[in-house]
């Protein structure tokens, strides 16, 4: 205990650095602030359980390809590289907006205990909502662990699944490292923005925090354990991207996704970090492409 709670300080020290580093990056949090809707990408809604979710869609490919973006995320701000870059005459790519993200607003977002669970079980009537029995998953950060969750829980539908920058368990450093950026007043502006931009200040500042609390009530109920139980359940095959100057998902987190995942497959980007889908957008399409079409 005395060691995580040596690291754990020294987490924090190093939350300034981590913040700097992210502001100096073209992509703030690893985030684009905004992209160009190209010709052909329809921005549509559908209703489920009383929720609004909208979602993008675009192509006319037999393997449909659900994209899930990160924490307070949209398919615009997360995934733009993806909607825009990846074969439209190979795929049909659908990247929704989580309940209470983005554009599915109205009803503000809620965090329920587990709340990525709850997001899964969303996401799983959302397809069927809008008629995509068997479709892959492609998921970013939380987009990630609510895949791996997905997946689990939904078998009979996933033809393959994709995550990156996403851990199924918590640590106290990173319980620490979450509370250090939880008051947005201390971000740059660079960083600030493009959430405001979607959210208006204040309503991105208070859901920060809820998300903050969210991950700890994780921590502190379930012993850090977000979805492990759910890893041995997953059997379609499974690829597993890793940047590894990733400073928000240390290593130690994709190597234990790949080793209780069966069958999966690990991806090191050396120079990739949080936002290496974005960063590296062609190269980390022409991964995901080959992994899908395999």
């Amino acid at each position: 205990m005395a060691g995580s709670l040596y690291r754990a300080a020294a987490r924090v020290r190093n939350i300034s650095g981590h913040l700097k580093g992210l502001a100096r990056q073209s992509l703030p949090l690893g985030r684009m602030a905004c992209y160009a809707t190209n010709a052909g990408v329809e921005s549509l809604t559908t209703e489920v359980e009383g929720c609004t979710i909208h979602y993008e869609k675009v192509g006319n490919g037999d393997h449909t390809v659900l994209l899930l973006p990160g924490a307070l995320g949209s398919a615009r701000t997360d995934m733009a590289p993806l909607i825009e870059k990846l074969n439209r005459d190979a795929f049909t790519v659908i990247a929704w907006d989580p309940p209470g993200y983005g554009k599915s607003r109205p009803p503000a977002r809620e965090w329920p205990k587990r709340f990525l669970h709850r997001d899964a079980n969303y996401c799983a009537k959302f397809m069927e909502q809008i008629g995509h029995e068997k479709y892959s998953a492609a998921g970013w950060s939380d987009g990630g662990i609510t895949a791996l969750i997905l997946a689990s829980a939904n078998p009979d539908n996933m033809r393959k699944l994709v995550v990156w920058g996403s851990n199924a368990y918590l640590t106290a450093e990173e319980i620490s490292f979450y509370e250090g950026i939880s008051d947005i007043s201390k971000w740059s502006e660079k960083m600030r923005n493009p959430y405001i931009e979607v959210y208006g200040a204040e309503y991105f500042q208070e859901h920060w925090r809820k998300w903050k609390d969210a991950f700890l009530v994780y921590f502190m109920e379930h012993k850090g354990n977000i979805c492990m139980d759910d890893l041995p359940n997953i059997d379609c095959p499974t690829l597993i991207v890793h940047g590894q100057k990733d400073p928000l998902v240390p290593q130690f987190h994709p190597d234990h996704l790949v080793k209780n995942i069966k069958g999966s497959k690990l991806i090191n980007m050396p120079d990739g970090k949080h936002n290496l889908h974005l960063r590296y957008a062609d190269e980390f399409n022409k991964i995901l492409e080959e992994f899908l079409l395999e």
